[in-house]
């Protein structure tokens, strides 16, 4: 990595810190999982063999090539996967310029977009490492269905990955689908470099061999000369007590803030005292708010870190476990994601396949309004004017990243419009990402949720539900994690998404 930017000059290698970073750093090119402490110690004991990825994958490219060939004739590929399964081979497939889509969604209307007109010419993969996240669980069943219903072999059509011996493994193989295991000692978000990433990347085109090459070799420099990724380290510890705006504008690496988002905001986000990462569109945008700007181009950013996607993958995994040593927290767990999972199961209890009628407060336009405020212009004044001092704005668009991507622009709006650190998060992609970070973060934090009416629906067999119902399961459970803690929280629902989309960047852009 070559690392520059003024922040440098704040980094002191004589502070208890920097030495408490220094020891950290040694003990986990050794797998101590004792370094975040007795409590997280049974958890990382199981989670650390992400640290021999760019040495042990190279174990994984002859079974990769077979199966790449295996499928070589079906030129359209289809990723079923949530956080870290899905975010890395997205970066790496737009670092690369190969296409793939990534299916990290129950919306039905980004659903059809993912099976799409060419079934025939559809390989699906489907990324988990036990098979119960309800979301690629019921990717899975649709695919199958829809395969099936096409007169195609959802074999012929299908590949798994998933951790050896998993409830999906055996299943499947029994089945008769082809499967790639993974280390089941790999988290989720820190798999990037195992077969979660490495398959489906090669299966578009991918030279996965330099990537983990790449991955190696900036192991091997940063454990020879450990100054800069401990100096990293460091500032993002002491530079900022929250807030990290990350950009990759103008970089090699499009997308690499999306994955640094997941990484560091799930690591961290607990205890009330973690770091919180803002993939932003600029280096300007990247400092509203008073956050730490980090960028991956030369740029006038607080810190630059430029290499190789392998390098930054390696490099940023480590940074991340040494930022859960300076915070004193477990950066492998995830309490508060269960807690969403539950509340959307409650819901489909409740509801027995059929969404509840729900009455806004006020109607404008398409956008039903959920929150205070006599307009739509007022309701989202009145939302900004409540963020805590301090504080920050989560947007949570439960939406079609392919048809409604113009709603992404409201992130730059609205950090603007508040002066206020702002993420933008795609629902419920987020909820493996930002999510553990809004409940176990700091709690400082208002939610402005987007809603809308879907165009179709399916059925999932053998579920007692349909994917609108989980869809809105989803974020109607998450809104009441959210009401529970009695955080700021506006809700926004659009009948027609199109017409609801300019009605709300309109209103934000006149507050």
């Amino acid at each position: 990595m070559n690392i520059s930017g003024p922040s440098l000059a704040h980094v002191d290698r004589t502070s208890e810190l920097y030495l408490q970073l220094t020891s950290a750093h040694q003990r986990l090119a050794k797998k101590d999982p004792t370094i975040w402490g007795p409590k997280a110690a049974t958890e990382a004991a199981v989670r650390l063999n992400w640290v021999d990825l760019p040495e042990n994958s190279t174990s994984l490219l002859t079974e990769i090539s077979s199966l790449t060939q295996k499928f070589l004739s079906l030129k359209r590929v289809v990723l079923c996967g949530m956080g870290g399964s899905s975010l890395g081979p997205e970066v790496i497939a737009l670092t690369y310029k190969k296409e793939i889509f990534i299916f990290d969604s129950t919306d039905p209307n980004y659903a059809r977009q993912a099976i799409g007109n060419r079934l025939s010419d559809t390989l699906v993969v489907v990324s988990s490492k036990s098979g119960s996240t309800i979301e690629t669980s019921s990717q899975r069943a649709l695919f199958q269905d829809q395969f099936m219903q096409a007169g195609l072999s959802p074999t012929e059509h299908m590949i798994f990955v998933t951790d050896p011996a998993s409830p999906l493994d055996v299943e499947v193989r029994a089945q008769g689908y082809s499967v790639l295991n993974a280390d089941p000692n790999v988290g989720g978000r820190f798999s990037v470099l195992s077969a979660f990433g490495l398959l489906p990347s090669a299966l578009i085109g991918v030279d996965i061999q330099s990537l983990v090459s790449d991955a190696h070799h900036e192991k091997e420099r940063f454990l020879d000369q450990s100054e800069q990724i401990l100096d990293v380290a460091y500032l993002l510890l002491t530079q900022s007590s929250q807030y990290i705006g990350f950009t990759d504008d103008g970089s090699n690496v499009p997308g690499l803030s999306d994955w640094i988002e997941q990484l560091i905001a799930e690591s961290t986000g607990k205890e009330e005292k973690g770091r919180l990462p803002i993939a932003t569109e600029s280096v300007w945008l990247s400092r509203i708010g008073g956050a730490f700007s980090v960028a991956f181009a030369t740029s006038a950013a607080d810190l630059c870190v430029e290499g190789s996607l392998g390098g930054h993958f390696i490099f940023w995994e480590w940074v991340t476990a040494l930022l859960g040593a300076g915070l004193a927290i477990d950066p492998f767990n995830q309490p508060n994601v269960t807690e969403a999972k539950e509340q959307t199961s409650s819901c489909l209890a409740q509801w027995n396949n059929v969404v509840p009628s729900m009455k806004p407060a006020i109607s404008e336009g398409s956008v039903e309004i959920f929150g205070d405020g006599q307009s739509l212009k007022d309701s989202l004044a009145t939302f900004i004017e409540d963020v805590k001092d301090g504080g920050y704005i989560a947007i949570m668009a439960y939406l079609d990243r392919i048809d409604d991507v113009k709603i992404a622009q409201l992130r730059s709006i609205l950090s603007e419009k508040s002066a206020r650190p702002t993420t933008f998060g795609w629902g419920p992609r987020f909820l493996h990402s930002t999510g553990q970070f809004h409940k176990g973060g700091q709690r400082n934090g208002s939610f402005l949720q987007i809603t809308a009416e879907t165009d179709c629906d399916y059925i999932i067999s053998q579920r007692p539900y349909s994917l609108r119902t989980l869809f809105f399961a989803q974020a109607i459970g998450d809104n009441r994690a959210l009401m529970k803690r009695k955080y700021p929280l506006l809700r926004l629902h659009m009948q027609n998404r199109s017409a609801g989309i300019d009605q709300i960047i309109a209103a934000a852009k006149s507050l």
